[in-house]
């Protein structure tokens, strides 16, 4: 998809999705650039939300600006690497995933940033507690699906339900290797898998499977409205090669 028609493509669908969506948007930018990941080769961002607070006793659109951001760049370095690379999905899945954060920013209710909010989710995660099952997307961005929570790294892949149940095995890059695991048994909203094997891999990686949805039902789960279906499991991470 050349740059013209992503950016018609990317405006149509960010007008289709109704206001009550967009309150405190400023816009939508479209980039050509190709922000890539300082030492993960082959990681690329997709999309940011730039968010700006202004000071005031009161949260909300009227204090919270964002301008959603879409590198065009980004999706064509992928689209080099799959033959079959789904533009309009990835581009939905990347608009309606900047939004939650958008959304997240005007429902903050606390003094907690992203990653102290991170942390604190991955306490209740590991005692057992309900937590936010997004919460891995509040920590350090380190582009290309690729996020850190202190000491912990998340590798996030979007799947649609039925593009799972075809495949036997998951495929991952991870500095500059090329893995394979088992398939999971479930997708769920979100299936957050324990990596061992990685190769001289001190820190602790999940890759983190995330159901595609469509952008409305996107948007309900980020507010509270559905409640999102977690799964948890182990994988040995078999090395298959370079990466890419």
């Amino acid at each position: 998809m050349d740059f013209r028609t992503f950016e018609r493509e990317a405006r149509t669908a960010f007008e289709e999705i109704p206001e009550e969506y967009k309150r405190g948007v400023d816009g939508l930018v479209i980039s050509r650039e190709a922000p890539a990941h300082p030492t993960l080769p082959h990681v690329y961002t997709l999309g940011e939300c730039l968010t700006e607070d202004h000071p005031s006793e009161f949260g909300g659109p009227d204090t919270t600006r964002s301008v959603i951001a879409l590198y065009w760049g980004s999706f064509r370095e992928l689209a080099k690497r799959e033959d079959e690379f789904d533009w309009e999905g990835e581009l939905w899945e990347t608009l309606t995933h900047e939004l939650r954060h958008h959304l997240e920013s005007l429902a903050r209710e606390d003094a907690l940033e992203g990653v102290d909010y991170a942390a604190d989710e991955t306490f209740k995660r590991d005692e057992g507690l309900p937590f936010d099952p997004w919460y891995w997307q509040r920590g350090d961005d380190l582009g290309g699906g690729v996020y850190r929570v202190e000491r912990s790294l998340y590798v996030e892949q979007v799947w649609t339900e039925e593009r799972f149940r075809e495949v036997e095995a998951i495929e991952l890059d991870w500095r500059g290797t090329r893995y394979r695991i088992p398939r999971p048994a479930e997708l769920g909203d979100v299936h957050f898998v324990w990596l061992e094997g990685l190769e001289g891999e001190e820190q602790t990686v999940e890759l983190v499977l995330v159901r595609r949805t469509g952008w409305l039902e996107s948007l309900r789960g980020a507010v509270g409205l559905r409640e999102p279906v977690v799964h948890e499991s182990t994988a040995v991470a078999e090395p298959i090669g370079p990466a890419g």
